[in-house]
């Protein structure tokens, strides 16, 4: 009997000339929110006919609708949140911060990371290919006011073009998502309104819940986006005790959860990675320390990076959990065994492996394949669909051998 490995990715694809321009047509004035939604809503049509023919399974709407760059005139991927939550502003002189309550950690995401401290010789040469980690924009994301959530429109969008796009491709609406950022990592925005940085969280868990429960109750699936779980042990100057970060996560999961708080976890898929700039990742923290608390989230799904040379070897520790039972009933694996860090396509065969490995430590049943991160912005939009192509053949060759 052969069992089938389904496919998917983390998010981010390819963007097309067509929503660049109207992105941009759009933030210049000269078109209308009913204009921009056109353009998204027949983009996603095409992304979505894209990656059904390509061979993924389970796919999204590109993260089309997330795309807010040119608005925002900052680099960060959460950028989409300005467009959806009130209380945000981008200033170019931040205020003075209250002080850190004592015994709590306090995260400084807008600083160095002890990586780029590390190699600061090879992220400060142009000619290394990593250099562009280290550009400070002369701006910063803040958290001025009372975080709410005001996209209902535009959530709405981007729900039913991803609903019509399935349609249009004779899927189902359970093999769609729809990324959605977690609220420690929204949080990682600069606090300058709540009391301190857990006040923060808990603000943005009660605003995204509603983002969260637009996208389930239409029965997609949705993805939380959580590289906080993981990218924030580098983000802290001085590198904590594992102890107390654990911690600092426990309780963002714990807001994590609060937000998902009456959402069927069949319908929720947790993603963690560790950063997706191109650079050594020496002070990454191993998967293995933090593992259970990704796995304590009400999530049914879990996505990470599995593909990456700081990662690939993680594969065995799913081992242990099996052995030990902490892999509950439900409970499924979204692996990444294609990388977005390399522009090098990863053959199928080595796909296949990396699959095997995975059914063989959990079975089959329980993994789904998938990328690292999002490809979008991270590889060349030719590289970023052969790698998804190479994804899907490596299924395939892994399905015919399980």
């Amino acid at each position: 009997m052969t069992t089938r490995i389904r496919t998917t990715h983390v998010g981010s694809l390819p963007r097309t000339d067509a929503l660049l321009e109207a992105n941009a047509a759009h933030a210049a004035g000269a078109l209308d929110d009913a204009g921009l939604a056109a353009v998204v809503t027949a983009e996603t049509d095409a992304v979505v006919a894209r990656q059904v023919a390509t061979g993924i399974d389970i796919v999204n709407d590109g993260e089309y609708g997330h795309f807010m760059a040119e608005k925002v005139d900052y680099g960060g991927w959460w950028q989409y949140t300005f467009d959806r939550f009130s209380g945000l502003e981008i200033v170019t002189e931040l205020p003075e911060r209250r002080p850190t309550p004592a015994g709590k950690l306090e995260l400084d995401a807008m600083g160095a990371r002890r990586d780029w401290t590390t190699f600061a010789d090879a992220y400060s040469d142009p000619t290394s290919g990593i250099h562009l980690a280290t550009m400070k924009a002369p701006v910063w994301p803040t958290v001025t006011g009372e975080i709410r959530f005001t996209g209902h429109e535009v959530v709405t969008r981007d729900v039913e073009a991803t609903l019509a796009a399935l349609a249009k491709a004779g899927k189902p609406v359970s093999d769609g998502f729809i990324a959605s950022i977690s609220p420690a990592a929204a949080a990682r925005i600069g606090n300058y309104y709540y009391e301190d940085d857990e006040a923060a969280v808990w603000a943005w868990a009660e605003a995204l819940r509603e983002e969260y429960r637009a996208i389930t109750d239409a029965g997609l699936t949705v993805q939380i986006d959580a590289p906080d779980l993981a990218e924030s042990w580098d983000q802290f100057i001085v590198e904590p005790s594992l102890e107390d970060y654990r911690r600092f996560s426990e309780v963002r999961i714990e807001a994590l959860n609060h937000a998902l708080e009456g959402i069927d976890p069949a319908l929720v898929r947790y993603h963690v990675c560790w950063g997706s700039w191109h650079g050594p990742h020496s002070t990454d923290l191993g998967f293995d320390k933090i593992v259970d608390l990704a796995l304590a989230v009400n999530a049914n799904g879990l996505s990470f990076e599995a593909a990456n040379a700081r990662h690939e070897h993680e594969w065995r520790i799913w081992k242990d959990i099996v052995a030990d039972g902490a892999l509950a009933d439900g409970k499924y694996l979204i692996p990444g065994v294609v990388g977005h860090a390399t522009n090098v396509i990863e053959h199928p065969e080595l796909v296949a492996d990396r699959i095997e490995r995975f059914a063989a430590a959990v079975g089959p049943e329980r993994v789904v394949a998938s990328t690292d991160c999002g490809l979008g912005g991270r590889v060349h939009p030719h590289i970023a669909w052969a790698k998804l192509e190479a994804l899907a053949e490596g299924a395939r060759l892994a399905s015919d051998r399980l």
